[in-house]
């Protein structure tokens, strides 16, 4: 039987995020009937809640580098992301006559900042491929064991819609809101399928002891701008903001998975912030102990080296009396001053999460061993990484890899 004697193939994307609707783009492109379906009202809406200060696209960093950034997941992640990484991506936005340019930290961002034109004018080439959309459709399972007979919940009730594959984009488990609520999890592991747990990432944690009544009065929310973490390696310069609970913020996001995983397995992590990244040890221990006179020390560190407001409230939240008052141990606070965190916060507020379907559960194309027919892609896969558009980038990858491999499988059985 050939192709063009017997019915399309049709596939269900199920998830109208940037992976599913990359995936979509791709099975149209091979000529097959492609119906999107998603839980939500409309597409994209994580996609245009992390575009709302900006949309960050992916980043300009050389090969090596940017698959680095994900960490235990680069290696499996490495052929797609290579097939189409951030070169790619920004001339596949170009295709949609959006550009893009390079910011001064190497992020890559629309010309005009925006998420909702991108995804406008990629809705609109969609639908002239044939793409369909289905929302306030929630996967339920299969109605069928042996056959993709997908269930759906939906305002009229429910329904059931037969197809001949099916790619899976459903994100992690973050945002519950806007639609990534781990819910398919346990009907993958009904069908065999290896998922690792979902754990938060890129997200805030708990201090401990908790931050003292006054030093939550005075700085809960405020930012602390150029400072250095550092742990188990890692450093990086940044700036984060405390919290009633603890710390969060995008230099705290990229330590994330190195401090939740020291937790998980030890209870506690205790990393170190350079408050003065610019100044050497030497200059600062010389400042600390230059003589003060009649003058507070509070005065003295605004003074002589600039320390005051929240950095200040720190010194003295988490150094004790005895040692603000010893230069030698001050200085050494100040330039390494070390802060315990012991709980990470809820994975529905991380920004992403860690943990999903797990690699050796799948193919080279990322189908799934245990149900021929189903493939997977996006966050919903295990793998994890920074902001700074890595996120994004990968899950676009994956999306189009699912999609043509998708697609390559239908056609050899056509």
């Amino acid at each position: 039987m050939t192709l063009s004697s017997a019915p399309t193939p049709r596939v269900a994307v199920i998830g109208a995020g940037p992976a599913g609707l990359m995936a979509a783009e791709a099975l149209a492109a091979r000529g097959l009937a492609v119906e999107v379906f998603d839980a939500m009202p409309s597409v994209g809406r994580k996609f245009l809640l992390a575009g709302k200060g900006g949309l960050n696209l992916t980043h300009s960093e050389p090969a090596a580098p940017f698959l680095a950034r994900y960490g235990r997941g680069a290696q499996a992640l490495a052929p797609f992301v290579a097939a189409f990484g951030n070169d790619a991506l920004r001339a596949w936005s170009a295709g949609l006559g959006i550009g893009t340019f390079v910011g001064s930290s190497g992020r890559v961002f629309p010309t005009d900042m925006k998420a909702a034109p991108l995804l406008r004018a990629w809705l609109q080439r969609l639908r002239a491929a044939g793409v369909t959309l289905s929302m306030r459709h929630r996967w339920t399972g299969w109605a069928a064991p042996d056959r993709h007979v997908l269930a759906f919940d939906t305002p009229a009730g429910a329904v059931e819609r037969e197809v001949d594959a099916v790619v899976l984009a459903l994100g992690g488990g973050s945002w519950r809101r806007l639609g990534s609520d781990g819910a398919w999890a346990p009907l993958l592991e009904a069908r065999g399928v290896p998922v690792a747990p979902l754990r938060p990432s890129n997200c805030g944690f708990h201090v401990a002891p908790a931050w003292t009544a006054l030093f939550r009065e005075r700085h809960a929310g405020e930012p602390v701008k150029t400072v250095a973490l550092s742990f188990e390696g890692f450093r990086q310069a940044g700036e984060f903001v405390v919290t009633e609970t603890g710390i969060e913020g995008s230099l705290v996001y990229a330590a994330s998975a190195a401090l939740r995983d020291a937790i998980d397995t030890q209870g506690r992590a205790t990393f170190h912030l350079d408050l003065l990244p610019g100044r050497t040890a030497e200059w600062v221990t010389a400042e600390v102990a230059h003589p003060r006179g009649s003058r507070s020390l509070s005065t003295h560190l605004k003074s002589r080296l600039g320390l005051q407001g929240v950095k200040a409230g720190l010194l003295n939240e988490l150094v004790s009396k005895a040692d603000m008052h010893d230069p030698a141990v001050l200085a050494a606070r100040i330039k390494a001053l070390p802060v315990t965190v012991d709980a990470a916060r809820p994975l529905d507020e991380a920004i992403s999460s860690a943990g999903g379907v797990r690699f050796d559960g799948l193919d080279a194309g990322l189908g799934v061993r245990a149900v021929p027919g189903l493939f997977a892609a996006g966050e919903m896969l295990d793998w994890e990484a920074p902001t700074g558009g890595y996120l994004l980038t990968a899950c676009f990858a994956t999306g189009r890899a699912a999609g043509n491999a998708a697609a390559d499988w239908l056609l050899s059985r056509a």
